[in-house]
Parts: C-alpha cells; structure tokens; sequence
C-alpha cells in the first residue's frame, strides 16, 4: 500500500493514537482529515498538525456520521483510506459494579458498532479509489481480557471477528483492511489503566506505517505480537499475564 498521496480520515484523531498516525501521515505526504468529539481538543490539534484538515462529529450519533459522510463526498471526493480509531472504554468490576450493561451499551457502540456504519456508509466512495484501504484500530485484549476491561475487551474482539471478515469481503473490490493492535499505549485514553507504562503513541505510528507500506493486514505493534503467539500456545497463560492474581482459575 503506498504510504504517500493518499487522502485518510481517522476518526478520534485530535488525541493520543490517533493524533500520532495524523501526525506521522501528514509527515509522509498525505492529505489528513481528523474528527473528534471535542472542539477544543480539535482546535488544538489543528494547531499543532500544520496542514490537517478536521471535522467536529461523534462516530457514534447517526446524525454526525451523516454529516461526515455529506463533507467527504463533497470536499475530499479522492478518499481512499480509513483508519476507524475512536474508541471509548470504562473500567468495570463486574462484581459490584451496576451499570456495567449501561457501559457496555456505549463501548459496543462507539468501538464496534459505528464502525460497521462507518464501513458501509464511506464504501460507495472507496470503491471509485484505484487504491483503497480501510484500518481497524483494535487491541492485544481482543485475544487476552483483562478482568477491569471485560466489556471493552470484548468489543475488541467482536472487531477482530469482523476484521477478518470484511478482508475477505472486499478483497473482490481490491479494498485492502488491516487491522492495527497496540498495547498499552502511554495517552490520556489510558491513564486509569497505568498508561504512563505504556510504549509512546508515535511508536504505534512508526510501526503501522512500516506495515501498510509492506501490506502486513495484521499490525501487532511492540510486544503485542509476542503476547499473542503466547496467546496461540497457551490461552491459560495468556490470560495470567493479563490477571496474574487470577492464575490457574481461568480456564478448565
């Protein structure tokens, strides 16, 4: 996939992960189009990413998403890649915790849900690209939860499912999908879960432009690959290393 000239809009692109794929995509020659939920944080961005273009919207409210899609067609007709990275997460203890399904409801809108409406409603606009891409921002805890992320967890892992899926559904149409999975990231987006122990946001931009550039569909950034080829030999041990308090109990 080239990694120049093209035209990408991530959503959720005026903070952390996404601010640095903006950042280093811009860098490498491509027209960038960020959105996000907060005007302020977008203004802020725009200030500090010469040249990025934006767009005030919530992937998740059917209006916003309308609305984005009406300002892609009409000002940015040569779009070609979409990088899905907006995400949202709260902590859960699923043992005394009593909104967890009102939670879950939210993550499994914004990190699942929107982005299949996303995919289909931007489709039309990829399909007329001689080159095309769409990049689903997923997580190592797609394939190894943890107990405090359950339901953010899992609606990472629903992503990874139709990840696989939409490859082979639009490779017919020549739309490459790759899937991107850091973990911990050091961003606002993690501070509750110890992100100040996380790699830097710009190394998840490095290695994801390293892999679009060798068409790698599957970005296992930093010690997310190593976790997961744990995870193919001992699911049991993936697990402790995500719960290490919980070890020899999770599974049968």
């Amino acid at each position: 996939m080239n990694t120049t000239s093209n035209t990408i809009l991530i959503t959720g692109g005026s903070a952390g992960i996404g601010f640095a794929l903006a950042q280093s995509l811009l860098a490498a020659g491509n027209t960038v189009i960020i959105t996000g939920r907060d005007s302020g944080r977008l203004k802020a961005a725009a200030a500090a990413l010469p040249g990025v273009q934006t767009f005030r919207g919530d992937v998740a409210i059917p209006e916003d998403v309308d609305a984005l899609v009406q300002h892609l067609h009409k000002n940015y007709p040569t779009l070609n890649i979409l990088i899905n990275n907006a995400g949202y997460a709260q902590l859960n203890n699923l043992l005394e915790d009593m909104d967890t399904f009102e939670k879950a409801g939210k993550e499994m809108l914004t990190n699942y849900l929107s982005v299949i409406r996303l995919n289909e409603k931007l489709l039309p606009l990829l399909r007329k690209q001689p080159q095309a891409a769409i990049v689903n921002v997923s997580s190592i805890v797609a394939f190894a939860p943890g107990s405090r992320l359950a339901t953010y967890a899992a609606t990472k892992a629903a992503l990874h499912s139709y990840s696989l899926s939409l490859r082979v559904a639009l490779k017919p149409a020549g739309i490459k999908v790759f899937e991107l999975m850091p973990p911990l990231v050091n961003t606002e987006f993690s501070a509750e879960i110890g992100g100040q122990n996380g790699i830097p946001a710009a190394q998840v931009a490095s290695e994801f432009l390293e892999a679009l550039a060798a068409d790698n569909y599957e970005i296992r950034v930093a010690n997310t690959e190593s976790l997961y080829q744990l995870y193919l030999s001992s699911p049991q041990q993936a697990l402790e290393v995500m719960n290490p308090a919980a070890a020899d109990i999770l599974v049968p």
